[in-house]
């Protein structure tokens, strides 16, 4: 089935000044409980309607622009609309690729990509819907300020897919082979870890060299920014790191100790439910906890974008939109 991009006659200069407030100029805290609230999960059920009728809210609103969060109305209209609809081309963000649908879909995965297996074949299909799933997440929510046509975003996702389906399963391999404990259990995570990061990356390869736009704090689109576009992509695999690393990390160690318990030794089965339940609740956390560590919109000094940048305004620091 086909899914429809539904475009929204926003304001650019309106959403982007505003998720300067919003995301930019606040602590980690600060951003921390404002993700709490855009992945709630309802933010995958509301209606296109609804949708609709928030951003016009917000375009039509004279206080919206300054974020008049009193307004009990704008401030659900700004909640439905940064949870659903992409900054960059107000593109509404199909549904399974909103941030709120990464756990619901990953935790399972990296749960069945950690199990212990017997063979090959049983990880296939959990390594490859992983890797699936985080490529075209990652592509959906990237900068998408850049000219980058359809067959790049599926040639270039399709290989990403490709590759990382292939080293992921690589650790399996090591497994059938080694005898050390140690590393059976830490090679899965070590090559997740890795591979989720280099994802990110390749996925997002045509921002640093094509560029991504940077704009004053009022909304201005000064040029487009190679070094921008690098560091908003070594930024966000930074973020995966923490997200995929814990997430795989401590759920192992919990279930290190848990099978040496009385309890698990009179109920074996009940190991796969403690390590799912440990997946979802550490993930759960560390979802918001990843996408704080970085401003979803970031500052960057003039003095480090080029020089054609740098003539174009008379700014010591500019904002680039760095994606999720």
């Amino acid at each position: 089935m086909t899914i429809y991009l539904f475009f929204f006659p926003a304001t650019i200069n309106l959403v982007f000044f505003s998720l300067i407030s919003f995301f930019s100029l606040k602590s980690f805290i600060q951003r921390f409980l404002q993700w709490t609230e855009l992945l709630d999960p309802t933010n995958l059920v509301v209606s296109v309607e609804k949708i609709e009728k928030s951003r016009q809210l917000l375009l039509t609103n004279e206080d919206a622009s300054i974020r008049d969060l009193e307004d009990p109305r704008i401030k659900e209209a700004w909640k439905r609309s940064l949870s659903t609809v992409h900054p960059d081309s107000s593109k509404l963000i199909p549904v399974p690729f909103r941030p709120a649908a990464l756990l619901p879909f990953t935790a399972p995965m990296i749960f069945f990509s950690m199990l212990s297996v017997k063979s090959l074949k049983s990880v296939i299909l959990p390594q490859i819907s992983f890797y699936t799933y985080t490529t075209a997440f990652n592509i959906v929510n990237g900068n998408a300020s850049y000219n980058r046509h359809l067959y790049e975003s599926l040639l270039l996702g399709t290989g990403v897919i490709a590759s990382s389906s292939f080293f992921g399963l690589f650790p399996r391999l090591l497994q059938l082979r080694l005898n050390n404990a140690l590393l059976k259990r830490a090679l899965p995570i070590i090559f997740l870890t890795h591979i989720s990061a280099v994802n990110v990356v390749a996925v997002r390869s045509l921002e640093p060299i094509r560029g991504i736009e940077v704009m004053d704090k009022e909304g201005h689109v000064m040029g487009y920014s190679r070094k921008a576009g690098t560091k908003a992509v070594r930024d966000t695999a930074s973020s995966r790191v923490v997200l995929y690393g814990t997430s795989a990390f401590i759920p192992e160690v919990f279930s290190h100790y848990f099978v040496r318990t009385q309890f698990f030794r009179q109920h074996p089965w009940s190991l796969w439910t403690f390590k799912l339940a440990c997946t979802v609740l550490v993930m759960g956390l560390m979802v918001p906890v990843s996408f704080s560590i970085f401003p979803q919109i970031e500052r960057i000094q003039c003095s480090e974008l080029e020089k054609e940048i740098q003539s174009a305004t008379e700014d010591t620091e500019l904002f680039y939109h760095r994606g999720v």
